[in-house]
Formats: C-alpha cells, structure tokens, sequence
C-alpha cells in the first residue's frame, strides 16, 4: 500500500511510524521542515520529501500518480485542502483523508441546506475534525466525572471506562467473580485490563482489586453508573463547571453544556470574551486570566465540580489546574498536547489530563487500519489500545463469523471485551456467543505488536476499507 503523508509533526510522525511498522506498506512523508525530515527518516523506514504538499509538482515528486492514501495532516487547514483537491483531480488518489481544523469548513451549509458540501468541493473523501473529537471525549468526561477515561462504541450503547479504584468502593479488596452479587438484575461488565503501579494485569475472576488500580472496564451505557459506584464511593452530582479558554474547543463544550451545567468561561482576550458573550446562551463569560488567584477566588473556585483548562498552552494550562485544584477545585480535567508532559502529570495533582494529539491518532487510525475498523483509542500514552471492529461474512469467507468466542484462538495480548448486536451488548466472559455478520466487537489489545495478527482475524478480503 502505498501512503503520502503531508506534515510531519507530532500528529504526522506518529501516524508514519504506526503504518511504516505495518508490513506491505510504502510510506513517504511531505514536509518543508528539512530537519523534522532528516530526523524521521533516521529512525524510520520511510521516503522523505521536502516541499509544500499542496504543490502538484511536490507530489509528483513524491510517486502521487501509483499512490493509494493521502493524509494531508498539516497544522493548515487550507494546505491539506488543496492538497486533496489535487490528489482526487490530477493523481486519481483513491482515498484523500484531511485533518480539518475550522468549523467553516466543516459546518459551512449551502442555500439549499447542504451542510459540508465545502469538503466534497475539495475531493475529501474523509475528514478529521482535532478540536470536535476532544470536545466529544471532554463532553463524556463531564458526564461521568469520576473516570479517567470514557471510550463510545457502537452508536454510544457500549462504554469502556477506566477508573481509579478508591477506598469505600464495595469491590475494592475483593475478588472480581464477586462483582455479579453486588449488581442489580440485567446488569453486567467486562474488566478487560487492570494496571497497578504502571503494572498491566491481565484479570481473572481470582484477582482482588486493590485501591488504587486503574481499572479499565466495558459495560452497555446504561449500566455504567452503577459499576462505577462499585469501585468508588458515590460522588456528588457534576453542577458547577468553569473552563479556562474561550477558544474553539472551550468554546463548543461549553455551547454543548451549558443546558445542563452551570458554566463559567473565563478568556484573556477582551474581544474574544465580549463574542463569547453574543454567541452563549447560559454559561458566564469573564474577561480575564485563570491563573489569577484572585479572580477565581472570586469567583468561587472551591464550590467549582469540575475546572478544565483548555487553552492552546501547555504551561497555562499546567499552572491554571494547579491553582484551581489548589483553592479547592473538586476535580480537575486539563489539555496537554506535549506527550512528556502527559506521563508527568497524569494521576498527580491533575486528575486527569487529555491529549489531543492521541486522540486525533486514534481517529487516523481507524481508517487506515485493515478490515471494517471503526474506532481506535489509544490508551496508556499509546501502549495499548482500545478497538472496535464489525465482522462480516459467512463461516467461509470469515475466520469469525459462525464460530463461538472460546473456539477462536485470539493473539497474546488481544482481549475480547464486549460485543454489540443490534441493541444488546454482550460481555466477553460469556466466550459460548456465536459470533454472526454485522456484530460490533470491542478489544483491549494490551500489546500493539499483535494488530497485524488480529487485522488478519477480521479481514474478509485484502482491502484497506473493508
């Protein structure tokens, strides 16, 4: 397969090194940082080309006219654009993904009341909006504040959800094969990963749960509150929210709270605040700094639920959640997109901290992925991930379909978690289920190296979309 990559940032370069590792694959990356290119192809097996991606000499160049997948994935909106335009109009590029930053683009509806028409006019056969996927996984943070993580599978009727076990919690100290005396009729789950000390443990129904370990579990939507009361005590409901950072991202997730959520938006920017104001119905609009001590004391910052820091700074974002957690703020959900500083700061003083450059990875790498992928999450920084996929076939033209979970000998390392049909979720301790055409199946793949063994399980036919 070959593969062009514009950009070769830290969105780019991961996506490269993901799909050079894969065997078959022909990567060349486009970039007019020399250095960045220089340094990427000493550590990876991949073609390099310096210049605008946009320019159809560049792709030429760059073997445009045999290539089978273009990722513009630039920080430019309008450079992966044109670039797509190209690719479709003179190269013939079968599949042309563009990573797109700007609502315009995105939510631009013509006269008749065609809404993203704008990315078909540039032969975008996918998109990928950064700032929407972190708002949807801040949105599903604030609704079950006590997660450190909450994954949607399946049109939302399944959830994996990792969580800290605290003390108070009716598992915490006991076996896992006690949970199904504690839940209620109807109500099940699947503990896929247990990690103690930074420690992965595979889980059985012998192993004890300790406070402490982050627990990572799937159950359908509904049932998710209540196996979360299991391993935590009850919390108080989420009501009062601030966010630091009226930008795009602050911005829609206050637009899409603010009916449920008592909201406070503060942002340094005059202007930026006083359209803040025009643009939000309900949520607070203040004019001024979030690492001002004194303005979120004023404000009340220790009857504050949850504070998320949302600015396009690392170091703002860093000190404003320290603050905020230090005069009292319950909880705190802070973006961080330098990976060093994620493992730093996750599970310190900052309760939870949000990449959205992992998150927009994962995204990437469901399309590319082989087989009908759905959705790709990476967890624990990028060691593990968490994977939905839809089976197709017959018991002849699938390895799959028409065999039960037990008789499929899954790689080490590749954990069945739940399946989806229809609207039923089954859990993956129930390995008699028959697997059949069309089931939703959620994995926790503890160990990445085994994705090209588990992409081979669910192929139908050689094919990168299915």
């Amino acid at each position: 397969m070959k593969i062009l990559i514009l950009g070769s940032g830290q969105v780019g370069s991961t996506v490269a090194q993901n799909l050079a590792a894969m065997p078959n694959n022909d990567v060349t990356i486009i970039d007019i940082d020399e250095n960045a290119l220089r340094h990427l192809s000493s550590r990876l097996d991949v073609q390099t080309i310096q210049g605008n991606g946009a320019s159809p000499v560049v792709l030429e160049k760059a073997g445009a006219g045999d290539a089978d997948l273009l990722l513009a994935l630039t920080r430019s909106d309008e450079t992966n654009l044109v670039a797509c335009k190209i690719a479709g109009d003179l190269f013939n590029i079968p599949s042309r993904l563009a990573r797109v930053r700007s609502s315009d683009y995105l939510e631009f509806a013509t006269e008749d009341g065609g809404v993203g028409d704008a990315l078909s006019w540039f032969q975008v056969t996918e998109s990928i909006s950064p700032e929407q996927l972190v708002t949807e996984r801040l949105a599903g943070l604030l609704s079950y504040t006590s997660a450190l993580q909450v994954l949607r599978f399946a049109d939302e009727k399944a959830c994996m959800v990792i969580l800290q076990a605290h003390h108070g919690g009716l598992l915490v100290n006991k076996e896992i094969s006690q949970i199904n005396s504690h839940l209620p009729d109807g109500v099940d789950c699947q503990i896929s990963a247990i990690y103690r000390n930074n420690r992965l443990i595979v889980p059985t129904a012998k192993t004890v749960i300790v406070e402490g370990d982050e627990v990572c579990f799937v159950a359908a939507a509904e049932n998710v509150k209540v196996i979360m009361r299991e391993l935590r005590p009850t919390e108080h409901r989420t009501r009062r929210v601030m966010i630091a950072g009226g930008g795009n991202i602050g911005y829609r997730l206050a637009k899409q709270m603010e009916s449920q959520y008592d909201i406070k938006i503060i942002e340094f920017n005059h202007h930026r605040a006083e359209w803040l104001a025009e643009n939000l119905d309900n949520a607070l609009v203040l004019n001024g700094s979030a690492t001002d001590e004194s303005l979120l004391t004023e404000e009340y910052i220790d009857e504050i639920d949850v504070f998320c820091a949302l600015t396009n700074d690392d170091e703002n974002n860093i000190m404003s959640s320290l603050l905020a957690k230090n005069l009292g703020a319950k909880r705190v959900i802070t973006i961080v997109n330098r990976s060093s500083y994620v493992d730093l700061l996750e599970g310190n003083k900052i309760d939870i901290v949000v990449s959205p450059h992992l998150i927009t990875i994962g995204s990437i790498l469901a399309h590319v992925r082989r087989g009908d992928v759905v959705a790709v999450h990476p967890l624990r920084r990028g060691t593990a991930e968490a994977i939905e996929v839809i089976v197709h076939g017959d018991k002849h033209t699938s390895a799959l379909v028409g065999r039960r979970v037990s008789d499929i000998k899954w790689p080490s390392g590749c954990h069945f978690a739940a399946l989806v049909r229809g609207d039923e979720v089954i859990m993956g301790h129930k390995e008699n289920v028959v697997m059949e055409d069309g089931d939703h199946i959620i994995f926790f793949v503890s160990r990445r190296r085994v994705l090209r063994e588990l992409e081979k399980l669910i192929e139908v036919k050689m094919g990168f979309f299915g």
